[in-house]
């Protein structure tokens, strides 16, 4: 299948380009579902598991972002808490500048 591309306008080289790429991208994860079938035969074929070869998990570790007790309260509101982690809610500026300490608004 030759295309001749000389005697396409600027519209139509940009949907060829765009249908090339997806073929492309279609072509490459066809390609790594064989591979990854074959790897799996693979091991299964030697009599073990996948966990047995790559580990536990099949993707990488993630960190827990649980919630963290708060440290702060606001004492005009005391709703309103504060991990001390992250940036600084405007009330606890504010406290500040009106000559509060960080221990005094510790909870």
């Amino acid at each position: 299948m030759a295309v001749d591309i000389k005697n396409l306008n600027h519209n139509q080289l940009n949907d060829l380009i765009s249908k090339a790429q997806l073929r492309q991208s279609e072509l490459r994860k066809e390609k790594v579902v064989k591979i990854r079938e074959k790897v799996h035969a693979l091991i299964k074929a030697e009599g073990y598991s996948f966990e047995d070869i790559f580990g536990g998990s099949r993707g990488k570790a993630r960190r827990s972002t649980g919630t963290v007790a708060p440290k702060y309260r606001n004492p005009g509101n005391p709703e309103q808490t504060w991990s001390g982690r992250g940036k600084r809610p405007r009330w606890f500026n504010d406290a500040l500048k009106a000559g509060k300490k960080e221990k005094d608004l510790a909870i």
